[in-house]
């Protein structure tokens, strides 16, 4: 399913996410976080930008930005522990990531997909989870509603695509889609109700996960 190239690129890809798992864990390699983290990302662009070129230019401009907001977002929230609104800056950073990748999805959507019963499921989940943390919002209530709404709107648009692109295009952006779901969830709940084991791991790992499958998926459906 991965060409040569994916896969020269996908080993290390994940040595690279190995070691921020690491450098994100210990303090003592903390210093190395701040260069781990984004390298992620920007890796990404890096191979998209180069393998890109038999894709639509708009399809391939919207993946960037995606990505360079992703970038940014990832950035911003590295900082969060200095000032509380490098959080809503990095939420707002990845919000028009959202944004863009609805917009990739969107230029493959098949028409008769209308009704997709784990569409319904990823919308009462999305649903379920705000009700579970809205009390704990405060502040952030309006801001976190939004950013969910837009996030399962991500995740839908998603499952649109069936048909309209290769089977292997489609399944690699709805489980980096899923993915991305989870990794917020997983943060949205470490940070407004309460500490998730290994949250930062989880994260992380579930994160950069779905960067890959978008990607690549977005790739393939060249």
């Amino acid at each position: 399913m991965l060409t040569k190239t994916e896969k020269r690129f996908t080993i290390p890809f994940v040595i690279l996410v190995l070691l921020e798992l690491l450098c994100g864990s210990h303090p003592d390699l903390a210093p190395f976080h701040y260069v781990t983290k984004p390298a992620i990302v920007t890796s990404l662009i890096i191979f998209f930008w180069k393998e890109s070129a038999t894709l639509s230019s708009s399809i391939r401009v919207l993946t960037l930005l995606a990505l360079l907001f992703s970038l940014l977002g990832d950035v911003l929230l590295m900082f969060v522990d200095r000032s509380p609104n490098y959080f809503m800056f990095g939420l707002v950073a990845f919000l028009l990531a959202h944004v863009m990748y609805i917009l990739v999805f969107l230029q493959h959507r098949n028409s008769q997909k209308k009704f997709n019963w784990t569409i319904l499921i990823l919308d009462l989940f999305g649903l379920c989870l705000f009700l579970f943390l809205k009390d704990h919002l405060g502040e952030m209530l309006i801001p976190v509603m939004v950013y969910m709404l837009v996030i399962i709107t991500m995740a839908t648009t998603s499952f649109l695509r069936k048909g309209k692109v290769s089977n292997a295009s489609y399944y690699f952006v709805v489980i980096g889609a899923i993915l991305f779901m989870m990794s917020d969830s997983i943060l949205a709940v470490n940070k407004f109700y309460g500490a998730v084991p290994m949250a930062n791991v989880l994260i992380m790992l579930t994160y950069a996960m779905a960067q890959y499958f978008i990607v690549f998926g977005i790739k393939k459906a060249s």
